[in-house]
């Protein structure tokens, strides 16, 4: 569901795509790389498209380069399959972030902010408050915390690593959808594909 045409424009034009275009580049060895280059380079190479994709899902940009079916427009043996499509791109849309490794997540960032916040104190309430008698008890403290943020992200990384499954078995679910209604002269997948990212703009 992903509109490569969209993908190689934005990957020449936009900023946030330039560490992409970089890998590109290298793949190409040359700095000026045409939109038909980039095109054959990321069919070659399917990292530098999963790439783009962890940068899209980074920014809470959507991988999900196709709109919602218009229903009523449909004849009527065609209206379920197309709502069960609609519902299904609305929850893959929720469930795209978490895509992105849990390694990567601002989830696990936040831990680490948090933790280091910890120990911080901890150093803080030891030295400066000259609370030497309570060292134990407060180290005993961080080690509490340390223990409570391990457990707390791996029960983020199953959460993660869930919901990746759940989106993968939609994600291929919708496809097999969209093909049967193309197929039965329903829709056009063509006329679906959404060519530009309004945050960009």
């Amino acid at each position: 569901m992903i509109n490569l045409e969209r993908v190689v424009r934005e990957i020449k034009t936009i900023g946030l795509y330039d560490l992409v275009l970089q890998d590109v580049q290298r793949v190409a060895e040359k700095n000026r790389v045409s939109e038909a280059e980039i095109r054959q380079i990321i069919e070659e190479n399917p990292q530098i498209l999963e790439d783009y994709m962890q940068t899209n899902v980074e920014y809470n940009l959507s991988n999900i380069h196709v709109r919602d079916i218009a229903v009523n427009d449909l004849k009527d043996d065609c209206k379920p399959q197309a709502q069960q499509v609609n519902a299904n791109l609305t929850q893959l849309r929720a469930l795209e972030k978490y895509t992105l490794d849990f390694e990567q997540s601002a989830t696990l960032v936040i831990i680490f902010s948090i933790e280091f916040f910890v120990l911080f104190s901890v150093q803080y309430f030891i030295v400066l408050l000259n609370l030497k008698e309570w060292q134990w008890w407060i180290y005993t403290l961080f080690a509490s915390s340390v223990a409570l943020a391990y457990w707390y992200g791996k029960k983020q990384s199953n959460i993660y690593a869930k919901n990746k499954k759940k989106y993968e078995e939609l994600y291929m679910q919708t496809l097999e959808l969209l093909k049967e209604l193309e197929d039965k002269g329903c829709i056009k997948k063509e006329d679906l594909l959404i060519y530009e990212c309004e945050e960009h703009v």
